[in-house]
């Protein structure tokens, strides 16, 4: 595993793009002079609980007694159902939060902070040459590039439009279907090992 693959992973697995009309419906209610401060919050308390979960999640699962092959196969599987959503949604109805100002539900978690991101921090927790500091480093790059685009929201919200923003996603979607088979496959083949 590197660097660079583990942040694109994490990047699309956060699934900005698809999550800007989510934020854009959930700050609606927000008087505008409060909106930034809001989201800032939020997306901090999301890489707080991101972080937590990215060093208590082998503990947890030596504690279970859990191995990383098990991990690889169930990760590429969730992931793989998780991309078939991005790519063929269903219809249901838009996710709004509550009236009134957003708190930790649903911009913090699970939009940003959600089990599939939980699921792809322990697995890439298990890979070979994941070491705390790359894994650190990899979070953080995957939250800053969604922090931006999510910052951006209204802007990106504006320019590609629905569809465009539509097309975004199920190209993140497509990329994230190759990634789960890869996993998947990285796992089966460790067990034969």
């Amino acid at each position: 595993m590197t660097f660079s693959s583990a942040a694109i992973l994490l990047f699309l697995v956060m699934d900005p793009l698809g999550n800007v009309p989510l934020f854009v419906s959930a700050l609606a209610t927000v008087p505008p002079e409060r909106r930034l401060r809001v989201l800032v919050r939020e997306l901090l308390i999301a890489l707080g609980v991101l972080l937590a979960f990215l060093f208590g999640g082998n503990a947890t699962l030596n504690l279970l007694g859990i191995r990383s092959e098990s991990i690889s196969v169930a990760g590429g599987i969730v992931l793989f159902l998780i991309s078939i959503k991005m790519l063929f949604p269903t219809a249901q109805g838009a996710s709004e939060g509550p009236a009134g100002e957003p708190f930790i539900v649903p911009l913090a978690i699970p939009l940003m902070a959600g089990p599939s991101t939980f699921a792809t921090l322990i697995l890439l927790s298990g890979q070979a040459g994941a070491t705390p500091g790359l894994l650190v480093a990899a979070l953080l790059a995957a939250w800053v590039a969604s922090s931006a685009i999510l910052l951006a929201s209204p802007w990106f919200h504006r320019i590609l439009g629905p569809r465009g923003l539509l097309a975004m996603e199920r190209l993140m979607g497509l990329l994230l279907v190759a990634l789960s088979v890869q996993m998947l496959l990285d796992g089966v083949a460790a067990t034969f090992r």
